[in-house]
């Protein structure tokens, strides 16, 4: 996958990701997107390399996608990576798209999408690695799902990679790592 989407020219990367994916446009944000919530854009194919990249993301990992949307960040660093991924998704109809998108590309047993509120699901994050934020939310919702990430990072080394989204200081993490609209951060944490 990584090779044909690499022979890709960068312009084109979109359109040739979403044809193999099943993908047919943008689908429209439910009633249930929270106050304060991002409507759904999926993340450029371009910036999912470059988190790849720099946040490392190997076979090992476990990504986890914070407002995975219908799946397309979740499955793509999946099939560019062989790392486990889990989508977190508030919004029942993209969650459904999401679950029909890992059927359809024979995913199910190395993609998986939680429904609900990300920074309140924390058994989902629990075995997470490498975290994934293009601009989910922000205010406190984001302050909530760093408290819920600084727990995980508590108990290991974790990376978070954000696209588009700035985060507040938070003394347990690092910038490892900036790439135009990315950046990278690894905790220090750990007991």
């Amino acid at each position: 996958f990584r090779t044909a989407l690499l022979a890709v020219p960068p312009s084109d990367r979109d359109v040739w990701c979403d044809r193999v994916l099943g993908l047919d446009g943008i689908p429209d944000d439910g009633p249930e997107l929270p106050r304060g919530g991002v409507p759904y854009l999926p993340c450029p194919v371009d910036a999912l390399l470059r988190v790849v990249e720099h946040a490392g993301v190997a076979a090992p990992d476990v990504f986890v996608d914070v407002g995975a949307g219908i799946g397309r960040a979740t499955a793509l660093v999946h099939l560019l990576t062989g790392a486990r991924a889990i989508g977190l998704e508030i919004q029942p109809g993209l969650v459904t798209a999401a679950h029909e998108l890992f059927e359809r590309m024979e995913l199910t047993t190395t993609c998986t999408m939680v429904e609900g509120d990300a920074p309140e699901l924390g058994d989902a994050i629990v075995a997470g690695t490498v975290f994934f934020l293009y601009c989910p939310f922000g205010g406190a919702r984001l302050g909530r799902m760093l408290d819920a990430l600084e727990a995980v990072a508590r108990r290991r080394t974790i990376r978070v990679a954000c696209v588009d989204l700035p985060l507040p200081a938070c003394p347990w993490l690092t910038p490892t790592s900036r790439a135009d609209d990315l950046t990278v951060y690894r905790s220090n944490a750990t007991r």
